[in-house]
């Protein structure tokens, strides 16, 4: 049975955290890909969009033809990999 003293009061707990130290390695059996949004515009961004590419020329090529059809010149880009964690030891 609790004890009446202690009902209502708040408790506090420690909890102790390990590190864990893990390398991020970029996988080699995987392309990297590659995307990029146009974001030109005072009211609204355009939101034009490449899709996925794996190459950074296919990106570039994109960007100059988007450019050259509305004269757009602000893009945001994302670029992916595939990563493996090799973990490493508990600090």
């Amino acid at each position: 049975m609790p004890d009446p003293a202690t009902i209502g009061t708040p408790t506090r707990k420690r909890y102790r955290f390990r590190e864990y130290h893990v390398t991020a390695v970029v996988d080699p059996m995987t392309l990297p890909t590659f995307s990029v949004v146009c974001v030109t515009g005072e009211d609204h961004d355009c939101g034009a969009t490449s899709g996925e590419l794996h190459a950074e020329g296919e990106l570039t090529r994109w960007i100059a033809e988007h450019c050259a059809q509305t004269g757009h010149d602000f893009y945001h880009r994302t670029t992916r990999a595939t990563l493996r964690a090799e973990p490493g030891a508990w600090q």
